[in-house]
């Protein structure tokens, strides 16, 4: 999986700064997100599995990917020749990074011990958009195994005000 996305890092780039030069950055997040899914299909990896020739490859996905414009067929056929199809979905998850970072955007876990109501997800909206001077978008669940309050992730910054976080604050306080 690293080894992908580490091909697909320069492809997802060049992606991106083409689609910011036309300003279709969102018709583009689209192509790629269709694209993916492509790859993603069962069918469509036995075929990617298979000694076939580039340009048949590159002739499948353009008649799949039909509504592309040239640009994205053209991309198609360039990651086909280069043997890339499969990096497909780490490619539209690395143009997704770069789309999010250009909207000002950070994608945020609230995981918390009972579902939150609409005035504590915009509190915990609010608050997390000051502090981190981004756009933020929750993405919410509940687990049971919490007694109460919430652990909130966004990207290396981790709030940890569950219970058990606090009890372990606590022990390692008492400990030194």
């Amino acid at each position: 999986m690293s080894d992908l996305t580490t091909i697909a890092r320069p492809y997802a780039k060049a992606a991106f700064e083409f689609s910011v030069e036309k300003d279709a950055v969102d018709q583009w997040s689209e192509m790629l997100s269709f694209a993916a899914e492509v790859a993603r299909n069962k069918d469509v990896i036995s075929l990617l599995n298979k000694a076939l020739a580039a340009d048949q490859l590159a002739e499948v996905f353009v008649s799949i990917c039909a509504e592309f414009d040239e640009n994205g067929k053209n991309f198609l056929k360039v990651l086909a020749e280069n043997g890339r199809l499969k990096a497909l979905p780490e490619i539209c998850e690395e143009f997704s990074i770069l789309k999010k970072e250009l909207d000002n955007q950070v994608d945020v876990s609230v995981v918390s011990a009972s579902t939150l109501t609409e005035t504590q997800l915009a509190d915990i909206s609010k608050k997390l958009e000051q502090r981190l001077d981004r756009k933020v978008k929750l993405n919410c669940s509940v687990d049971e195994t919490l007694l109460s309050g919430v652990i909130i992730r966004a990207g290396d910054l981790i709030i940890d005000n569950s219970t058990r976080g606090r009890l372990n604050r606590l022990s390692d306080a008492l400990m030194s």
